[in-house]
């Protein structure tokens, strides 16, 4: 269950997570029900299903979906070569801080300098470019973390901007693609809540295969 670090102002409404909203697939519908709370980073080990149905989807244009969700796995390596995984998620709100930026201020100083750390991320939109600068700065003084970012959409990807930090993420060794659809299912099986004694399979959404490959050939026109 999601703990909050900084508390809301005010409470999100009781269908933000309610069983009414369980059932819905249409995300216009999702977008108009849920509302945002203020900013806060919360941090946890499954985030809601309708987050995930809606924050998730791998649309075009991705209107109303002003949070980052970043579930992460870390697998942390001894010397001796025995290998520990733990993951969780991140959620941020596109105001102060963002996700990327919580999970380097709160994680990566837990980690010991004589280990290695594998970090796998599975986040709603590609990294803004202030976010992509401080991952090559992070990356640049961790020398034992190396990071690979899978993608749902691509954030604001005609931009200039973004385009250069994008690229530059890439010369940095960051690795970056864009999810498949079984990259959603994994994401459902590992870190969304599930009706207790109960696991309900993935349900692809319809254009889900259709926006892969659209943004996996504007990925790989920008970082050519």
């Amino acid at each position: 269950m999601a703990q909050k670090e900084e508390a809301a102002e005010a409470s999100a409404p009781a269908s933000q997570n309610g069983e009414d909203l369980e059932n819905l697939e249409d995300p216009e519908t999702l977008k108009e029900l849920i509302e945002l709370p203020p900013f806060e980073i919360v941090t946890g080990e499954r985030l809601p299903v309708n987050f995930f149905k809606f924050q998730f989807r791998n649309v075009e244009y991705s209107s109303g979906r002003n949070k980052t969700f970043l579930c992460y796995v870390i697998e942390e390596q001894d010397k001796g070569g025995q290998v520990q995984a733990t993951r969780g998620y991140l959620e941020d709100e596109h105001a102060t801080a963002h996700a990327e930026e919580a999970f380097f201020n709160t994680i990566v100083p837990t980690f010991d300098p004589a280990k290695r750390y594998n970090v796998t991320w599975y986040v709603s939109s590609s990294p803004c470019a202030t976010c992509a600068d401080n991952i090559i700065k992070t990356l640049g003084k961790t020398k034992n973390l190396r990071l690979l970012i899978l993608v749902g959409r691509l954030f604001m990807w005609e931009e200039p901007e973004v385009q250069a930090a994008l690229r530059k993420l890439k010369e940095a060794g960051c690795r970056l693609r864009i999810m498949k659809p079984q990259d959603f299912e994994y994401i459902w099986q590992n870190f969304v809540e599930q009706e207790e004694g109960e696991s309900k399979a993935f349900e692809p959404w319809e254009d889900i295969q259709e926006n892969f490959l659209y943004y996996e050939e504007k990925l790989a026109d920008i970082l050519k």
